[in-house]
């Protein structure tokens, strides 16, 4: 445990963060699972929808330091070729 005051202070940012960044994958994570359903269930429109909000969510998260560029563009492309095999 830290004995510094600004280290003890630093450690609650930190863990404040950790949080929030864990919230926000979780919900890209979901958006992913989202375009994965609509792929499955054949329903084009839905996966479209889907698709822009998951691209959302990637670029906000690499805007915010929470997911690294070659991440968000390896999981872009995915995204995009599983919509374009329906």
């Amino acid at each position: 445990m830290a004995n510094i005051k600004s280290q003890i202070k630093r450690n609650i940012t930190n863990k404040k963060r950790q949080l929030r960044n864990a919230s926000f994958k979780s919900s890209y994570k979901t958006a992913h699972k989202a375009v994965e359903v609509a792929v499955k269930e054949n329903n084009k429109e839905k996966a479209l929808s889907a698709l822009s909000l998951a691209y959302k969510k990637l670029d906000k998260g690499q805007a915010k330091g929470i997911f690294h560029k070659n991440f968000v563009a390896r999981h872009k492309s995915a995204l995009a070729s599983l919509v374009n095999s329906l």
